[in-house]
């Protein structure tokens, strides 16, 4: 488990990670979200001991990360892929990373074997395109066999298939047992991943729940019907208003409604003998959810 409590960091004048409090558990995929300068990388620096807090505390496992006599065994971090010796090859620049925790150097080959690096072991990193240069950072974050691990952009650079396959490791740890903190920018990508969300803008949490709990409370239900006949269209919509539903037009001939369920629409449109080629309800995506959250705590967006 990983735990934070008050955390704070500050740069000068700008607070940049704001008293955040919240827990990180063990046996589920953590999805950590924000906007572009919400925080979300500086907190995992300070769990990880490589930026220091102004007040509160990173923990893992109940301690700090310096506190880990081997921390490689205990906590794996993928948090910036290009950070390693470009002329080094993959396989001793793992070897080295098991050297100094004790870690056996037949560990090296095996996920060197797991991320799909085998055959460009003895590669220069530095000649690495960018997915590759993900898969053996991800392989640096396994490399011990730890039960907590944080990935910051994990599918950065990854083609599609290398995108399905990060997905499925996650998902694979945290079936382990193992903690897993994942930060993304991708939205699908995290509706598929988490179990679980936290959500910071300014620094600050702004959610920490499960997912289908955060799309249900930060979106709203509404329900699709598709009338061809124009006449049809608009006597139902006088209905619906009636009803206390708001309704604006979708795609051809269709009326997209809000604040009546859709059983209710049903009735009407059996009631009112009326045609329609389709009606449905509609959920939020994660996506949607998140932006009606974070609409106030963007601090680098641009103008439509």
């Amino acid at each position: 488990m990983i735990t934070l409590r008050g955390l704070t960091k500050r740069y000068g004048e700008k607070t940049v990670v704001d008293a955040l409090t919240c827990d990180v558990a063990a046996g589920q995929v953590t999805g950590f979200l924000g906007p572009n300068g919400a925080g979300k990388s500086t907190t995992m620096r300070m769990t990880v001991g490589l930026d220091h807090q102004q007040a509160g505390e990173a923990l893992v496992g109940g301690r700090r990360y310096a506190e880990l006599r081997h921390p490689l065994r205990e906590v794996g971090a993928l948090l910036d892929a290009k950070a390693l010796h470009p002329g080094r090859s993959a396989g001793k620049h793992l070897l080295a990373m098991a050297r100094s925790n004790g870690i056996a150097a037949s560990r090296v080959e095996e996920v060197l074997a797991t991320v799909g690096l085998s055959d460009v072991a003895g590669k220069r990193a530095g000649q690495f395109s960018l997915g590759m240069g993900q898969r053996l950072g991800i392989a640096g974050a396994l490399l011990g066999d730890p039960g907590v691990l944080l990935f910051d952009e994990p599918v950065n650079g990854l083609d599609p298939d290398g995108v399905r396959w990060v997905r499925q490791l996650m998902r694979s740890l945290a079936a382990e047992g193992r903690t897993v903190f994942v930060s993304s920018h991708l939205m699908s990508e995290m509706q598929l991943t988490a179990d679980h969300l936290i959500v910071i803008g300014r620094g600050k949490l702004l959610a920490d729940a499960p997912v289908a709990e955060f799309i249900a409370g930060n979106s709203r239900t509404t329900v699709s019907v598709r009338v061809p006949a124009d006449g049809d269209r608009e006597s139902l919509d006088v209905r619906l208003r009636a009803e206390g539903g708001l309704t604006h037009p979708g795609e051809a001939g269709e009326l997209v409604v809000d604040g009546v369920d859709v059983t209710r629409v049903g009735d009407l449109v059996h009631e009112l003998g009326i045609r329609v080629h389709g009606l449905a309800e509609r959920t939020a995506s994660l996506e949607q959810a998140y932006l009606e959250l974070t609409a106030a705590s963007v601090e680098y967006g641009v103008s439509a």
